[in-house]
């Protein structure tokens, strides 16, 4: 099964770059903008964190994203000199859009799985990843890290 996750990770981010053509989006700003539509406003090292990437490569997603009119920062009343990261009205309706579109394909291309099915991975899932959490913890991010990679 983890010889399985690598190969389908490098699968789902081609399929989501396929999606994302003409958008001038790529993966990363995909997954950043997911985890603010899901969230909420964050700082970016709370981005970084929850998605498992160094601060730097997030703050050049999120500056793209910007740059691109899709996420704008704000003031952060617990810390002034960290702002939050919050997506504009024009970025809220593009992933909107983006994840209907993947949502509803993804439906009727895995119709055949059951509910139990999709509980039953998505546990497992939530175990893997927890416990190569723990291991990964001692261990330092890897330095060639570019940054695109949803991880």
């Amino acid at each position: 099964m983890i010889r399985s996750l690598w190969p389908l990770h490098r699968t789902v981010v081609r399929a989501v770059e396929r999606e994302l053509m003409g958008t001038g989006m790529t993966a990363g700003q995909h997954a950043v903008m997911d985890e603010l539509r899901r969230g909420g406003p964050r700082t970016v090292p709370q981005l970084a964190r929850l998605l498992g990437l160094d601060r730097q490569p997030v703050q050049r997603l999120v500056n793209d994203a910007m740059a691109l009119g899709l996420a704008e920062s704000a003031p952060n009343p617990e810390h002034r000199r960290s702002r939050l990261i919050q997506l504009t009205s024009e970025g809220e309706a593009t992933i909107r859009g983006i994840q209907e579109a993947e949502e509803t394909e993804l439906r009727r291309r895995l119709s055949d799985l059951t509910t139990g099915d999709v509980t039953t991975a998505l546990r497992v899932l939530r175990r893997l990843g927890e416990e190569f959490q723990d291991l990964a913890q001692d261990f330092p991010p890897h330095a060639t890290d570019r940054g695109d990679d949803p991880r």
